[in-house]
Formats: structure tokens, C-alpha cells, sequence
């Protein structure tokens, strides 16, 4: 089947030689998960572990004594994994501990004396409970773990809640593994909206956190949409999305790789090209047809790519850039003759890919950036997780001198009964009249002093 659009749509001088999903068909479907969720949502807040369960059943067929792995499971599940794997494992999150350990040494509590006598200070102070979704129903997304459960335990986070859905009728050794070497306290089996909604609400099994992190599908990210407020959550992380940049310095197998490798996250994850060079594009879409008829993965990347691929030729790096800012994509995998004009220059975008020798499987998998990152033209206003998103920066302020007290005050009095609040101003008033030596200031008080 061909999936090459002949009609070329012209916009500016940007040029669309192969289109997604229209948007109003994404609204729709939108509309749908929404509904879905809230239903759940609301199930689950009046039944409980029984909801959960009768959930668990019908979306993952998965109904154990106890979704609550034991130690003597999780140990059952490291043992059946060979040295290799569990040397895979540790090697992937030596290099996530590392960057992580790095971006927690640069967050640095601040104390300082902004005015005589007046002390302001931030402390990062970490959340105390976090519950941290594996996604795995399709495939076992062991790097997951390390994203979330190691960069939490690397924030100081007490308590660290860590579930996955079955794999085939079971726990998935290698993610209870991985959610075992990077810190979790709790794991469990439980997949889906229910376990999101169970970990924010909690259950009478299931104590509830107070922020929900972890990338998941269209129905996880919308359940962490709609909990947003009631507990904390890292950011809207919905099916993977990538956009590759590209010049003719590369060729369309290389880029027909690079976006095929995330179209099979899922039948909805849109990848997209945009070029400099009409040559290349139709050859990567020539190369997509040839690979999706040996592509094991076909199945879910060539539904991707018919339904939300996008092909976009431009005339310059300059207008490659701007539409790359609209886009806003979650990963972005530049192949250019000059790869460091959009680093300087790309403002929206949730990770970069810099030259032809790296890919988003890396990020994904090893390299040691986090992979949970912001979707849906998010990045136009968040990063993706990081050790700082598990850290509340709070602030605190010591006055230590009369004086320093008297002088706020007189400041803070002024600027109170500008805003007419006599309470607020009543405040200041009291430290000026205790802590004052000037007899010239004349204090409006509509309290009485306490004889």
C-alpha cells in the first residue's frame, strides 16, 4: 500500500507533500478519551480496590491475589534474567544516575543578605510520595523506570510508588528489575487509567501519592490531565512524537529510520520530516514504503505514518526553524549541514538530536538525558522530567534586626494602605511600633495596641 500524497499544498513557501489527520477528526477522538477517563475517574473514587480490579480484568485480562509485588518476587524476577541483561540494565542507569546527579549538584540552596539585616533564602525541597507509570502493555519500556523511579530517588523522594501493566499474562522481569535497581519502595502489576487513578486517589490497598510521573498512551496522559491539581503531575506526556530535520547532507534511508523507529510507539504517533530538499523527501517516503514491508513492527508504524505522518519541504534553515517552533515536538532529530544553528536557535522542543550520529533511540534507551518529555505542542512551555521536577523550590525570609523590622515596615504599611488592606497593614504596623525608634512616622492605627 502507498501512502504517498500526489497532491502538493502550498503554504508560503513551506510546501506539504504529505499530510496527517485532519484536526477536527483529532478533536473527536480527543472528546472520546476524555470521556472514558472521567467515567473511571469517578468509578474508582467510589469503589475503590473493587473498581481497580474489575478494570484490571477487563482491559488487561489481569486479576492476581495481590497487584503488590513481595520481595521473594521481585527477587524471582532479577533471577531470571541473565548477567547480560542485568549488566544492560545497570549500564543504562549508570549513565541516567550520572546526568541526573549532575542537574541535582548545579540546583544549589541559596541564602543571602538582601538588605541589612533582612536574610531571603530557597531551599529545594523534595515530594514526598511519587508514583512513577511504566508503560508496557504493547512493549516492556524498561527505560521508563530508570526515567522515572531513578531520577526521583536521586531528588531525595521518600516514598516511591512504581507500577507497570502485565506483559503477556505477567510481570515483566525485566522492568520489575529495573524498577527494583532504581530505587522503588512499592511495585506493583497494574496497568492503565486504574493504575494512575489508584495511585492519585488511593484506595484502601493502595496509599495515595501526591505527584504522578511517566509517559503513557492517549488515556494515561488524559487520567493525569484530569487529576492534575488534586496530586502533582511532571507534564502532559502523551504517544511519542518526532520530528526530523533534515538537509541533503543526509539520505532517506537514515531518515526513513529515524522516523519509523517512533512511529511504532503506537497507531498515533505522529512523525513528521521537514527538509530543505525535495529530493530527499521523496526518497525517505519512497524508503518508508520499502521498509514498512520488512519492518516487524509494520503492523502499528505503518498506521502511524499513514494517519500522522508528515512530509514538509521548505526553502531555508530560517523557515525550517520557525516551523519546527510551531511544531513544538516532543523529540527533535536534526541532521543538517549545520546542526548547531537550531540548538542556538529552536526555542520549542522537548529534546535534541544533534547530528546524524545520535537518534531518539539513544535518548530513549541509554545516552543518560531522561526520555519522558512534553507532547501535544507542549514544549512550548515545559522541559521534559529532570531531577528538578521532584524538587519544590521554596523560599523562606529571617528579619534579625530592629531596625531592618522598622524600616519593611514602614515600606510594607505604605504600599498596604494603597491597596486598602488595613489587616495586612495592621501587620507592619505593630513591628514599626515595637521595633521603631523614629517618633516622626505617623502611623495609622485602626487597632488598638494592647495596653
Amino acid at each position: 500500500m502507498s501512502f504517498l500524497n500526489s497532491g502538493i499544498q502550498e503554504i508560503s513557501m513551506i510546501r506539504y507533500l504529505k499530510r496527517g489527520k485532519d484536526v477536527q477528526v483529532r478533536a473527536d477522538d480527543d472528546f472520546k478519551v476524555r470521556s472514558t477517563v472521567e467515567g473511571i475517574i469517578k468509578d474508582i473514587e467510589a469503589r475503590g480496590d473493587v473498581a481497580v480490579r474489575d478494570y484490571s480484568r477487563k482491559f488487561d485480562n489481569w486479576d492476581p491475589s495481590d497487584f503488590r509485588l513481595s520481595q521473594s518476587d521481585i527477587e524471582a524476577a532479577i533471577k531470571s534474567l541473565s548477567a547480560r541483561e542485568i549488566d544492560d540494565i545497570t549500564f543504562a542507569q549508570k549513565q541516567l544516575r550520572n546526568f541526573a546527579q549532575i542537574q541535582r549538584a548545579s540546583m544549589q540552596d541559596v541564602e543571602v543578605e538582601t538588605y541589612p539585616g533582612v536574610i531571603l533564602g530557597h531551599k529545594h525541597v523534595p515530594v514526598n510520595a511519587v508514583g512513577c507509570y511504566i508503560p508496557g502493555g504493547k512493549y516492556p519500556m524498561i527505560a521508563s523506570a530508570h526515567m522515572s523511579v531513578l531520577t526521583a530517588k536521586v531528588a531525595g523522594v521518600k516514598r516511591i510508588l512504581s507500577t507497570a501493566p502485565p506483559f503477556q499474562g505477567k510481570p515483566h522481569p525485566a522492568i520489575v528489575t529495573a524498577m527494583h535497581m532504581a530505587g522503588a519502595d512499592e511495585i506493583l502489576v497494574l496497568g492503565g487509567v486504574q493504575a494512575v487513578v489508584a495511585m492519585a486517589v488511593g484506595t484502601q490497598s493502595i496509599a495515595p501519592v501526591d505527584m504522578l510521573v511517566g509517559p503513557g498512551n492517549m488515556f494515561v496522559a488524559e487520567a493525569k490531565r484530569q487529576l492534575y491539581g488534586r496530586v502533582g503531575i511532571d507534564l502532559f506526556a502523551g504517544p511519542t512524537e518526532t520530528l526530523v530535520i533534515a538537509d541533503e547532507s543526509v539520505d532517506g534511508e537514515l531518515c526513513a529510520v529515524d522516523l519509523l523507529g517512533q512511529a511504532e510507539h503506537g497507531p498515533s504517533s505522529p512523525s513528521i520530516l521537514l527538509t530543505t530538499s525535495e529530493a530527499l523527501a521523496r526518497d525517505t517516503m519512497k524508503e518508508i514504503e520499502r521498509q514498512l514491508k520488512i519492518l516487524p513492527t509494520a503492523g502499528i508504524a505503518a498506521q502511524s505514518w499513514a494517519e500522522y505522518g508528515e512530509v514538509i519541504v521548505c526553502d531555508t534553515d530560517e523557515e525550517m526553524l520557525h516551523k519546527a517552533d510551531e511544531i513544538a515536538a516532543e523529540h527533535v532529530q536534526v541532521m543538517t549541514k549545520d546542526p548547531d544553528y537550531f540548538l542556538a536557535n529552536l526555542t520549542n522542543y522537548g529534546a535534541l538530536f544533534l547530528g546524524p550520529r545520535t537518534n531518539v533511540a539513544f535518548g530513549d534507551k541509554v545516552i543518560g538525558t531522561n526520555h519522558t518529555l512534553p507532547t501535544n505542542r507542549n514544549a512550548r512551555y515545559t522541559g521534559g522530567l529532570w531531577v528538578g521536577k521532584f524538587l519544590k523550590t521554596c523560599t523562606y525570609q529571617k528579619v534579625l534586626t530592629d531596625e531592618a523590622s522598622a524600616i519593611m515596615g514602614e515600606y510594607c504599611s505604605r504600599l498596604c494602605h494603597m491597596e486598602n488592606f488595613t489587616g495586612h497593614g495592621e501587620q507592619a504596623n505593630i513591628r514599626v511600633r515595637r521595633y521603631g525608634t523614629r517618633d516622626d512616622v505617623p502611623w495609622y492605627q485602626p487597632i488598638p495596641a494592647r495596653d
